[in-house]
């Protein structure tokens, strides 16, 4: 009884909120054992459109960009009862479409959708809320042009929110005045990959209403997105992804694709003012200090395409200003959480329980639960009070001439010596044990234990070259056989014929999504962390400094986060060598570089456990007496962003 009535109250706090005193008769907002109910009809729900005027001319033609907003919501809502709003931006409605399925948008004869991709809507629109999919500006049937990150980009969805509370004007597709009468003017973006990263950006803008973010493998700088310390992933890639989320005839954008290209900085590598307008975390035109929203973020440590430092230098900074937050860590590749193998239904409650949490105001408890969710194997899932592991600590590890790896620093003097050669990473942890002239590496030997690894580690070398500059690539590896998740093919998941539902459906929009395995490879390594540098970047992403020829300088950079578990019998490599041909596009600089490895050492956050601090028997050394596999066929994972 007490249960019960505490959860009465709940709802009664709830709908008192939401509900103004003159509401008409009908269905209200119900909220039993901490969560919204799915009273109102999905079925009879307002399905309408409305355009929203940004501050931004992003095609030039005179008049300010009108971004699409899709809209559905309980029929009973309006003046009489508000409710808060779920929004997913993105550029892909009418091109590579939404989810594991690839959904668009589809319209009936008055132009309204008749199906909204994924799940959002069937779920939550019974229970209280709108959803609005928002066509970002240049896509779909928004006006203006893609400015991938930029002002275009960011400031279209922000006048959504601003629509929402009466500050940005909008319009039926007559022209006539669009108001928001039925919402709060609360809201939440969500989504995977771009979709995310908008989220990422309007709250970056410090926009009032934005409540609550919900981002999915998504980019928080798109200079991490193509660029590494200097290095170069992708040449002319924004004007390239601009084309491809734009289905309106070419020359109606050209020129912003072409101002794309001329200020990308892609000659360079170097960080300037285009990549500081997209940068949401330090940036000019959102940054950390501004976000108002709580975020809920997830991401999967192994996503090679929207790289895993976006989430954990976003996560720094937000935990730097006391943000609300929360996070998943899975290990697939670029997947969204409804496709983790096991978890959707949790996945789904505890969306769920976020947002009416946040957005009404239910006092469900989501934010005294632990912190993170963490994948660390497999079927394997642990919550911990936040991530990385708060008992996770930084131990150092040394590379020694004879190619081992151990605690102890080598003798003074001692140097690896190698050319900067452009090589896939296959070739790159093959036949370790063997002197090859493009990488030197160094391992352990069979560990006693398990040692998980969690957070970023840090390489610091000290090099010389007989050029003023080098590509670096740095590997960590786990040198055993085992089964680990395949995240190189399919993203790491395979999808099934079978379904499962959330939410309610109609005969043009169901609620229901094939389930998904996940895929799994033995192989007798793994490559656990990685991380690029152009050694002139060594000081500054956007001055550059090069080396004098023949001399020491000091490299130190951060490779991609992971959270791992390196298993007891297996071993612990450190590869170093030149320009990375997997990741990246660049060409390789010829020089030969000389590593003082007395200098030279990789911080490693490892989870040891209470009371144990690291010991020569926890790593011990084979010195250099081990060799790897002779070749090793990694797939490359596919780098697609939506």
């Amino acid at each position: 009884m007490p249960q019960l009535r505490a959860a009465l109250i709940a709802a009664a706090l709830v709908v008192t909120a939401a509900t103004p005193a003159h509401a008409t008769g009908g269905p209200s907002i119900t909220v039993e054992q901490g969560r919204t109910q799915p009273v109102f009809s999905y079925a009879d729900a307002v399905r309408e459109h409305v355009y929203v005027e940004s501050e931004v001319d992003g095609d030039a033609d005179g008049r300010r960009d009108r971004i699409r907003v899709d809209i559905i919501r309980p029929r009973e809502s309006g003046p009489g009862l508000k409710v808060p709003a779920i929004i997913d931006e993105s550029p892909y409605y009418d091109n590579s479409g939404r989810g594991n399925e690839s959904e668009r948008k589809v319209y009936d004869p008055a132009g309204d959708l008749a199906k909204f991709p994924l799940f959002y809507d069937n779920y939550f629109v019974p229970r209280g809320y709108a959803v609005l999919n928002v066509d970002m500006a240049g896509t779909t049937k928004s006006g203006g042009c893609p400015d991938v990150g930029g002002r275009g980009d960011v400031l279209g969805g922000k006048a959504v929110i601003d629509w929402l509370n009466g500050r940005a004007p909008g319009y039926h597709a007559d022209g006539t005045p669009a108001f928001a009468d039925w919402t709060t003017g609360k809201a939440a973006m969500i989504g995977k990959s771009y979709d995310g990263t908008l989220a990422n950006a309007v709250a970056a803008t410090g926009v009032q209403g934005l409540e609550t973010i919900v981002p999915i493998s998504a980019i928080s700088s798109w200079y991490k997105y193509q660029r590494s310390n200097g290095v170069v992933y992708n040449y002319n890639y924004m004007s390239y992804l601009a084309r491809v989320v734009d289905t309106d005839p070419a020359a109606k954008c050209a020129a912003v694709r072409a101002r794309l290209d001329a200020e990308d900085g892609d000659d360079t590598g170097d960080y300037n003012a285009f990549w500081a307008e997209r940068d949401y975390i330090a940036g000019t035109l959102g940054d950390a200090s501004k976000v108002r929203a709580s975020v809920f973020a997830v991401h999967t440590v192994n996503d090679l395409n929207v790289k895993p430092d976006h989430f954990s230098t976003w996560w720094e900074a937000l935990a730097d200003r006391n943000v609300p937050r929360k996070i998943w860590v899975g290990q697939y590749q670029h997947v969204d959480p409804f496709d983790f193998e096991g978890r959707r239904d949790l996945w789904v409650d505890t969306l769920h329980r976020w947002f009416d949490h946040w957005l009404l105001g239910v006092p469900n408890g989501v934010m005294d639960e632990p912190r993170a969710d963490v994948q660390v194997g497999p079927t394997s899932w642990i919550t911990q009070r936040d991530w990385p592991a708060p008992a996770a600590s930084t131990k150092f590890l040394r590379p020694a001439a004879d190619g081992s790896l151990g605690l102890s620093p080598a003798k003074n003097g001692a140097t690896a010596t190698f050319t900067d050669i452009r090589q896939s990473e296959d070739a790159m942890v093959a036949d370790v044990g063997t002197a090859k002239p493009g990488r030197v590496a160094f391992t352990t030997g069979e560990l006693p234990r398990d040692l998980r690894m969690s957070g970023t580690p840090v390489v610091d070398l000290r090099v010389a070259l007989d050029r003023p500059t080098s590509n670096l690539t740095a590997l960590l590896v786990d040198f055993g056989e085992d089964t680990r998740i395949d995240w190189r093919r399919g993203q790491g998941i395979t999808t099934l014929s079978e379904e499962s539902c959330h939410g309610d459906s109609t005969a043009a929009d169901d609620a229901c999504y094939r389930k998904v395995v996940t895929n799994l490879a033995t192989r007798p390594l793994e490559i656990v962390a990685r991380g690029w540098i152009d050694a002139q970047n060594r000081d500054s992403l956007s001055e550059p400094s090069p080396l004098t020829p023949g001399t020491y300088a000091q490299v130190k950079w951060r490779t991609l986060p992971q959270d791992y578990v390196f298993k007891k019998g297996h071993r612990l490599g450190l590869v170093i060598a030149g320009t990375d041909s997997t990741y990246s596009g660049e060409t390789a600089t010829g020089a030969q570089v000389t590593v003082d490895l007395h200098r030279s050492r990789v911080q490693i956050p490892l989870v040891l456990g209470i009371g144990h601090s690291l010991t020569d028997g926890d790593i011990p050394s084979d010195k250099g007496s081990w060799h790897g596999p002779r070749q090793i066929d990694l797939p490359v994972p596919d780098n697609r962003l939506y």
